[in-house]
């Protein structure tokens, strides 16, 4: 049983400090109110488990996979290419969120941009992307922390994605924008702090951004505008945000990544209400 004591104090939730739940401010880092429940919630507590983001980031996307394949296959689900075996068709794409100058803006789905990070195209499309994001994510936490992480995650990803509207992309999906993003934040925090572990991550990332660069340019279909957009989104985002060495984790860090997380959980129930609604009255 907790004592009186106990209830009233709490780990301040920018500092870590023992403070009274009461403080106007934390006598150790001045965060005002830390006892407020816009501060200390159960979403703040949760993003010190970086592992655990990341896996809930990759069931996230394999079960819309699975949700987009039930929806309806695609012509060419058992196409002996590989790039085509088991994909969703186009309608049941844009049923759960694809975006695109169509969707964008004839029919006035901007939250698009958050949920077509989470559909795929193929079985071979989301392997390689939850691969990537499974090597890329431990570093970007490792640097930035797990706040910072999920910020430039899922702003990327509304970058790159918009950055294709824009230049007139009609229908487009896929985590690599999110993914180039990571990968720009990535050669931001390298080229930044310098240094032999500086130059090795900023030597080997740039390696990826070329080979994606390459790739995208000699395979049909491959969206690089949203590459490069997620690309520069991630590596602009890592200069706002700061990584580790260079800006302490705060208050509003914790904050913006909040927001992402309620953005994204509403753009992707709007997806599912739109899948159970087309599946219902199909």
């Amino acid at each position: 049983m907790s004592s009186p004591s106990n209830r009233s104090s709490l780990l301040c939730p920018n500092c870590k400090k023992l403070v009274s739940r009461n403080a106007p401010a934390c006598p150790y880092c001045g965060l005002k109110k830390p006892g407020s429940l816009l501060k200390d919630n159960f979403l703040t507590r949760s993003m010190g488990d970086g592992h655990q983001v990341i896996k809930i980031i990759l069931m996230v996307n394999v079960a819309f996979f699975v949700f987009s394949l039930l929806l309806g296959l695609g012509p060419h689900m058992f196409s002996s290419s590989p790039f085509g075996f088991l994909s969703p068709g186009n309608k049941s794409l844009l049923v759960l969120g694809a975006t695109g100058s169509y969707p964008f803006f004839y029919l006035d789905r901007w939250w698009t941009l958050v949920s077509a990070n989470y559909l795929h195209g193929s079985l071979l499309h989301i392997i390689f992307n939850m691969i990537a994001l499974n090597q890329l994510g431990p570093l970007i936490i490792r640097e930035y922390g797990v706040p910072r992480m999920i910020t430039i995650y899922t702003l990327s990803g509304v970058g790159g994605f918009l950055v294709s509207v824009v230049a007139g992309v009609s229908l487009t999906i896929g985590a690599s924008a999110s993914i180039c993003g990571m990968i720009g934040a990535a050669l931001y925090y390298g080229k930044s702090r310098g240094g032999t572990y500086g130059e090795a991550v900023f030597s080997q990332l740039l390696g990826w951004a070329i080979s994606i660069a390459i790739f995208g340019f000699f395979v049909p279909g491959i969206n690089n505008w949203g590459h490069g957009g997620g690309m520069v989104a991630g590596a602009l985002l890592g200069l706002l945000l700061g990584y580790k060495e260079r800006k302490r984790e705060g208050y509003l860090h914790k904050m913006l990544s909040t927001a992402c997380i309620l953005l994204t959980a509403g753009a992707l129930l709007l997806s599912v209400y739109n899948g159970v609604w087309f599946i219902m009255n199909r």
